[in-house]
């Protein structure tokens, strides 16, 4: 039953919970965490971990694209990125890093960096540039997964998947079924995804309608939250991840009865730092997360431990910090390996890294050997 309070005279809201507002619960059994099987299928393609990377050239440089295959995940490329409009890549990615550097950490606030990007970003995409590198990776075996936003979905998504993308994400810090601009064609996502040859994964939303409306367009997969961002200062908007992750899955639960058995999966995107999180992000309903912060310093990343999301260069309203791990840029401090971040062994004690081997602890401990029956276990709510 959902809470409503009163706010005022006439004005009620929803009581809603974050991630950190509730815990996993164990059960009268255990397993062994040897036993716990964390693969992830979506569409024709099976993943050994259930992690994606957020879509920023702040983590994809093809090195790390690569690398996240190699550890079972999927790397996600932004179409609208640095890949396709900068021909010396590796030094436009150095640019923004030496300028977070050059700046006293405890007076930056990210502003240099992001007047840099916006500076990088209004060069134009060269499609010829941004394809070559896309069939890099393809070449290396891995699979591709590149990020559109709604606004340039059109234009761009044949020319990717011409390239070698396998999967397509589109992707806002929220989004519709149907994007709608004064002066130009919506684009309707049930007519544009049913005319493509590969799996969509289509977000983030935030609430139960806007889910079901995205999963009746024939996505694959639907993104629940915005990622990190700024939106809750900009715009007001914050997304409470507990419970819009559990009323995304009473939307999935709903479309798999309404279609007879077609399942779509949840991808939760925000309130995720350690593996705590990301097990009651899937405990709460989730198939897999997306990553951003918690893979920045590893060694592969573009940034060398800078973080950075997609809208951080928005030419006229960015909404996305350049966040910076100290700890990993400390002289004399080796950056650990997204090997060592997925998949560990760790000597950190709080879950920042072997983050995978956290999530398969989490499930062991309650008693659960997948992730879609780890959906089933119990939670409490803290507060």
């Amino acid at each position: 039953m959902r809470d409503y309070v009163e706010i005022g005279v006439g004005r009620e809201a929803r009581r809603t919970y974050s991630l950190e507002d509730i815990s996993i619960v164990p059960s009268r059994r255990t397993r062994s965490s040897s036993d716990v099987d964390t693969t992830w299928h979506i569409d024709a393609y099976t993943f050994g971990i259930p992690v994606m990377s957020h879509p920023t050239d702040a983590l994809a440089s093809p090195e790390f694209v690569i690398e996240m295959d190699r550890q079972g995940g999927l790397g996600v490329i932004n179409a609208e990125g640095l890949w396709g409009r900068q021909a010396d890549l590796d030094a436009a990615v150095a640019r923004v890093v030496e300028t977070v550097n050059a700046v006293d950490s405890m007076d930056f606030t990210g502003e240099q960096a992001i007047a840099l990007l916006q500076e990088l970003h209004s060069a134009p995409i060269d499609e010829d540039l941004l394809a070559e590198r896309i069939g890099e990776v393809r070449a290396s075996g891995a699979t591709v997964a590149v990020r559109v936003s709604p606004q340039r979905a059109r234009e761009l998504a044949p020319m990717v998947i011409e390239a070698g993308a396998e999967i397509l994400v589109i992707q806002g810090t929220m989004i519709s079924a149907e994007h709608v601009a004064t002066g130009g064609e919506p684009l309707n996502l049930k007519e544009f995804i049913g005319s493509l040859e590969v799996p969509v994964i289509a977000g983030g939303v935030a609430d139960y309608t806007t889910a079901m409306h995205l999963m009746r367009t024939g996505a694959a997969g639907v993104i629940v939250g915005g990622g990190t961002n700024t939106n809750e200062y900009a715009l007001g908007i914050e997304v409470p991840m507990a419970t819009a992750i559990a009323d995304v899955a009473a939307a999935r639960r709903e479309y798999l009865d309404e279609t007879g058995g077609r399942y779509v999966h949840i991808i939760a995107d925000g309130e995720l730092s350690t593996s705590g999180d990301i097990a009651k992000a899937i405990a709460c309903g989730a198939d897999a997360v997306m990553l951003g912060t918690t893979l920045a310093p590893a060694a592969e990343a573009a940034g060398k431990g800078c973080f950075w999301p997609a809208v951080a260069a928005h030419p006229r309203f960015p909404r996305g910090l350049v966040e910076t791990p100290q700890e990993y840029l400390t002289e004399g401090v080796e950056p650990p390996s997204l090997e060592k971040i997925l998949q560990g062994p760790a000597a950190d004690p709080f879950g920042n890294q072997n983050i995978v081997g956290g999530l398969r602890r989490a499930m062991a401990k309650c008693g659960y050997t997948d992730l879609k029956s780890f959906q089933k276990v119990g939670l409490a709510v803290k507060r």
